[in-house]
């Protein structure tokens, strides 16, 4: 798992194209799968919970019209901008009516497409750091510590930065503990409930005097991210 990226799954079924999305959108910081066709999407998708799709129209096994309806019905779906090359007045109004934040024509200039795309994450309040701070406290996810207001440092395993991300990533959603076991824990033998309440509880107490009010606890479900984060 990459921490604190935003994480972009580009379908498109030009190879040319596919691997220079993918290079310079990596270089550029985010976490990117890259799919062929709408089969390997949906397998992408079942692991891989993107912030962003960019997505193309014709591919080999459909629309991609019909993916985005697929993500439509998701109860909080992922931000979607077309590249095309339908990309007439019909193409671009259902595009739109399915919810697209941009229809982009092919051909088009990369670093226009990255800068409409950094206007997105903008807009939608979705950043690329991964120095964010919580209050007086700054997460380094990279250096895995947490510094509080006066300069001390909380060291955090590498597991509970990762959980730590799960949740800053979907604050929009409780997490259910089984998913967290699942992404998080899923190769080990004997994970348990009280394995997550565990790391929640050392994160928690890295946040000393804010009483661990940014992390919700949801009674027989799971945790959610609920503090307002900057990036420094």
């Amino acid at each position: 798992m990459n921490l604190a990226k935003i994480k972009i799954l580009i379908v498109e079924d030009d190879l040319t194209l596919g691997e220079t999305l993918k290079e310079r959108l990596e270089k550029e910081g985010y976490a990117i799968e890259w799919a062929m066709n709408l089969h390997q999407a949906r397998l992408s998708l079942t692991n891989f919970i993107p912030h962003l799709l960019l997505l193309d129209l014709r591919l080999p096994d459909g629309s991609g019209f019909r993916l985005a309806e697929e993500l439509n019905k998701q109860i909080n779906p992922p931000l979607f901008l077309f590249l095309t090359a339908q990309a007439g007045a019909p193409e671009r109004l259902k595009g739109f009516e399915l919810g697209a934040e941009e229809f982009i024509p092919k051909p088009f200039h990369l670093k226009e497409l990255i800068l409409r795309l950094k206007s997105v994450l903008r807009k939608n309040n979705l950043n690329l750091s991964n120095k964010l701070s919580y209050k007086n406290y700054k997460i380094n996810f990279e250096g895995y510590n947490i510094e509080g207001p006066s300069g001390e440092n909380t060291e955090l395993s590498k597991r509970d930065c990762l959980l730590l991300d799960l949740l800053i990533q979907n604050k929009h959603r409780t997490i259910p503990r089984d998913e967290i076991l699942d992404k998080l824990w899923g190769e080990d033998k004997f994970p348990t409930n009280r394995t997550i309440d565990n790391s929640i509880v050392r994160i928690r107490q890295a946040f000393k005097d804010t009483n661990g009010e940014a992390i919700r606890s949801v009674r027989g479900v799971g945790y959610q991210w609920i503090g307002e984060l900057e990036s420094f």
